[in-house]
C-alpha cells in the first residue's frame, strides 16, 4: 500500500495531539481516546509533556486508511520547541495546519504557513474546535485568508457553531471554484464555457492541493470527530504518497536522535530512495562521502571540494537493529524500502540531519536560530563534569541547543529560544540525570557580520611566527542568511590535505566569537596563502615533530591570522529583531507610540477599523518583554501582541554589547601565545634551518 509521511503542525493549544487521537481512533488503531489534560495520549510520552499538557518531543505514529498508509508526525506547538518542527519538515510528504476557530490565525500558525509555502510542502487546514464557545466559521476563513495571505479552498461550511451538535456541511461553493480558477487557467477557461463536471473539478483540486499551489479548508472537533471523517478522505485523496525507488542506490535523512535504555544513540530517518537492511555497513555525515576523496575514489580535486559542504563530516557505521512504524506502534524489521520512516540502531556518532547513504535532500534551517542565552548555575552538589555531560547529550537530540563551555569563569551557558524552554531543561536534568541546577537571568544572543573586506597572512619562519606554518586568510561579507563558507585560492594538493581540513575547522571555529566576542555570521573565508615543513628525521632516527610541520601548527596560527583578517575587515553586531502586531482600541494609539519608540520599536504600518487599530513593526527582542508588561496599562487590558522573530538589525544606539571570550583570546598575541604554549609545552624553541614549502 502507498505510504504517506504527514505531519500535524499548529500554534500550541490549537490541538493538534487531540486531532492526532482522533485520526488513530478512527483508524482503528486505538480503542479509546486519550486526552491531553489527562496525560494520555499516544504520541505524548514524556513524563514532561503528560505534566505540562504540551508536546515537547516530534512524535511518529502510523496507521492504515483505505488507499494509503499514514505514518504521522506530531509535531510541538509552542514555539519555544519550533527546532523540533524544523526537523520534521524535511522528511514530510504532507501536512495538516491545525488552526482553533476560537482563537484564530496566531503568531506561530502564520510562521508554519510561510514556512510550508516556502518549501512547497502540500497542506490541508483543519479548523478544529467548531464545538467551544466563542467558535467561529466564516470569519475565521475571512482572517486566515487576510493573515495568511494564501489560496484557500473551503471543503464546505460548519453549522451549529459553539455547541456539541456543531457539524461540517461538506461542499464546494462558489468561493472554493473562484480560489480554484485563480491557480489553474484551463480551469478558468472551462468555467468561462460552462458547468464543469464535478469529477474535473476534483481533478483540478487534487493537482494544485499536490503542487502546493491552493489549501482545502475542513471545519471539524478533534473531540467529537465533526469533519474528521471528511479530513481523513482529503489526506488520502489529495496529498501525494511517498515515491522513491527502493532499488536505487541507499539515500536518507536523520531528523531525530534520542537515547536508548543502555544510552545508546536511536537515529529516526526518512529513507528517500534504496532499501536499509540489518548488518548493513552505511556511510553517514552531513557530507555524504569521505573527506578528501573525489567522486571517483581519488584524491578531491578542486571541483570535488566546491561540490562537497564546507566543514562535511562522513563516516560508516554498522546496522544493529532497525524497527519501521506500523499500527500505532514501532516493530523490528530486517529490511525497510524507500518511503519509509525507520529507527535505525547501531550508528555511533550519528547527529541530526546526517545523510544515510547517498546525499537526498540538504538539511536545512528553516525558522530562526534561538536568540537568547542563559548561564546554567548547578545546584548543591552537582558535579559540574556530569552535568556538562547531561547539557551535550541534550544537544545531540536538538542541536540548536547551543552548549558553551567558559573554562576561565567555570561556567556553562545554553542558547534556548525561551523561558517554557528552559523550565524544560531544568526538569529534564532533575528527572532523568538527577542534577539540580537554576538558570541566571536571561540574556540576548547577537551577532557579528564583517562590514568590509580584511585580509592577513602569517609566514613560516618570518615576523615572529612560532608555528610551522603559512596561512592567509581574506574575510568577504556575505549577504544576510547565507552563513560561512570556505574557499581555495591555492592548489588543494600543495600541501597535505589535513592541513587544510585543520584550517577549515579551526575557522569555524574561531568565528564562534568575534571582535566583540559573538559569533560572526554570513561572510566567505578564503584561504590565500599556505605552507609548510615537509616531515623531516634526523640521520638514522624516526620522525622530528621539531623539524616537520603538524596539524598544531595551523590550528595554533589560525587563529591569529583570522582575527587579524577580522580586526581589518571590521565587524558590525547585530541584535535579534521581531515582527509584532499589536491590536489596541484606537484611543489608546497616542499612549503607545511614544513607548514603542522608547522601546526601540519601529512602527510599519497602522490600521483602524471602528474602534481598534492595528499596528505592525519591528521591535529589539530584547525589549519584548518590557512591551508585555507595558501593555495592559497602556490598553486598559485589551491589547493583543503577537511577536516573531524576523531579523537581525544592527546596533546603532547606545553601548555596543560585548560578550566574555572563552577563548585563548586571539585578539590579544602575547596573551593567546603564553596560553597555547603552556598547554602544547616548550615547541617555541624548534630549530628553524628546515626546509620549508610555501604556495600561494
Amino acid at each position: 500500500m502507498p505510504l504517506l509521511n504527514l505531519g500535524i503542525l499548529a500554534h500550541v493549544d490549537a490541538g493538534k495531539t487531540s486531532l492526532t487521537e482522533r485520526l488513530l481512533h478512527t483508524a482503528g488503531v486505538i480503542d479509546e481516546i486519550g486526552s491531553v489534560d489527562a496525560g494520555s495520549t499516544t504520541t505524548d510520552t514524556l513524563a514532561l509533556e503528560r505534566q505540562r499538557g504540551i508536546t515537547i518531543k516530534s512524535a511518529v505514529v502510523s496507521f492504515p486508511l483505505d488507499r494509503v498508509t499514514v505514518n504521522l508526525i506530531d509535531t510541538p506547538g509552542h514555539p519555544d520547541f519550533i527546532a523540533e518542527v524544523e526537523r520534521v519538515l524535511g522528511v514530510l510528504d504532507g501536512a495538516v495546519l491545525v488552526v482553533s476557530a476560537v482563537e484564530g490565525v496566531q503568531a506561530q500558525t502564520r510562521v508554519l504557513m510561510r514556512t510550508l509555502r516556502r518549501l512547497r510542502i502540500p497542506a490541508l487546514v483543519f479548523v478544529n474546535k467548531i464545538d467551544r464557545r466563542g467558535a467561529r466559521g466564516t470569519a475565521v476563513l475571512r482572517q486566515m485568508a487576510e493573515r495568511l495571505a494564501v489560496p484557500l479552498v473551503p471543503m464546505g461550511t460548519a453549522a451549529g457553531l459553539g455547541t456539541r451538535a456543531a457539524r461540517f456541511l461538506p461542499g464546494l461553493g462558489p468561493a472554493a471554484l473562484e480560489a480554484l480558477a485563480d491557480q489553474d487557467d484551463v480551469l478558468l477557461a472551462d468555467l468561462l464555457d460552462g458547468a464543469v463536471p464535478e469529477a474535473r473539478l476534483r481533478g483540478a483540486l487534487a493537482a494544485r492541493t499536490r503542487d502546493g499551489s491552493v489549501h482545502p479548508v475542513y471545519f471539524g472537533s478533534a473531540i467529537t470527530g465533526a469533519g474528521v471523517p471528511e479530513l481523513v478522505d482529503g489526506i488520502q485523496r489529495l496529498l501525494p504518497t511517498a515515491a522513491g525507488d527502493p532499488d536505487g542506490p541507499l539515500s536518507g535523512t536523520v531528523f531525530k536522535v534520542e537515547r536508548g535504555p543502555a544510552g545508546e544513540r536511536v537515529a529516526y530517518a526518512r529513507l528517500f530512495s534504496g532499501t536499509l537492511r540489518v548488518r548493513d555497513r552505511v556511510p553517514f555525515g552531513d557530507g555524504g562521502k569521505d573527506p578528501g576523496r573525489g567522486a571517483n575514489g581519488g584524491r578531491e580535486t578542486t571541483t570535488d571540494r566546491e561540490a562537497r559542504p564546507a566543514g562535511a563530516r562522513a563516516t560508516e557505521g554498522r546496522v544493529t537493529a532497525l524497527a519501521v512504524f506500523d499500527h500505532g506502534t514501532d516493530t523490528r524489521a530486517d529490511s525497510a524500502g524507500a518511503g519509509r520512516i525507520v529507527k535505525v540502531r547501531g550508528l555511533d556518532g550519528i547527529r541530526i540531519g546526517d545523510a544515510l547513504g547517498t546525499p537526498g535532500r540538504s538539511y536545512e534551517h528553516h525558522f530562526a536560530p534561538p536568540t537568547l542565552e542563559t548561564v546554567v548555575v548547578p545546584g548543591a552538589g552537582t558535579d559540574r563534569r556530569l552535568l556538562h555531560l547531561a547539557l551535550t547529550q541534550l544537544a545531540e537530540q536538538d542541536p540548536l541547543i547551543g552548549v558553551r563551555h567558559d573554562g576561565p569563569r567555570g561556567e556553562i551557558s545554553v542558547s534556548l529560544y525561551g523561558e517554557v524552554q528552559k523550565e524544560v531543561v531544568q526538569a529534564t536534568l532533575a528527572d532523568e540525570y538527577g542534577l539540580a541546577v537554576t538558570f541566571r537571568e536571561t540574556t540576548t544572543l547577537c551577532v557579528e557580520r564583517p562590514v568590509g573586506t580584511g585580509h592577513a597572512v602569517e609566514f613560516e619562519k618570518k615576523d615572529a611566527n612560532p608555528f610551522l606554518a603559512t596561512v592567509g586568510l581574506r574575510v568577504d561579507p556575505a549577504p544576510p542568511g547565507t552563513g560561512v563558507a570556505f574557499r581555495l585560492e591555492v592548489e588543494l594538493g600543495s600541501m597535505p590535505y589535513a592541513f587544510f581540513k585543520a584550517v577549515e575547522d579551526t575557522v569555524r571555529e574561531t568565528l564562534g566569537q568575534g571582535l566583540h566576542g559573538w559569533q560572526v555570521v554570513d561572510c566567505t573565508v578564503t584561504m590565500t596563502h599556505c605552507g609548510y615543513s615537509p616531515r623531516q628525521s634526523h640521520a638514522h632516527q624516526g620522525f622530528d615533530k621539531s623539524m616537520s610541520s603538524t596539524g598544531y601548527d595551523f590550528r595554533g596560527l589560525t587563529p591569529l591570522v583570522l582575527t587579524e583578517a577580522l580586526r581589518r575587515a571590521g565587524t558590525l553586531v547585530h541584535e535579534p529583531a521581531h515582527r509584532f502586531r499589536l491590536v489596541a482600541p484606537a484611543d489608546t494609539l497616542g499612549a503607545l507610540l511614544p513607548v514603542l519608540a522608547r522601546l526601540g520599536a519601529v512602527p510599519e504600518a497602522t490600521g483602524t477599523h471602528g474602534t481598534t487599530c492595528v499596528l505592525e513593526g519591528t521591535v529589539p527582542a530584547a525589549r519584548v518583554h518590557a512591551l508585555e508588561q507595558r501593555l495592559p496599562g497602556l490598553t486598559r487590558g485589551e491589547g493583543e501582541l503577537e511577536t516573531v522573530f524576523d531579523h537581525y538589525a544592527p546596533v546603532t544606539r547606545g553601548t555596543v554589547p560585548e560578550r566574555p571570550r572563552t577563548d585563548h583570546n586571539p585578539l590579544n598575541r602575547k596573551e593567546y601565545l603564553l596560553n597555547v604554549m603552556r598547554r602544547a609545552g616548550e615547541r617555541a624553541g624548534r630549530p628553524s634551518a628546515d626546509p620549508q614549502a610555501t604556495c600561494s
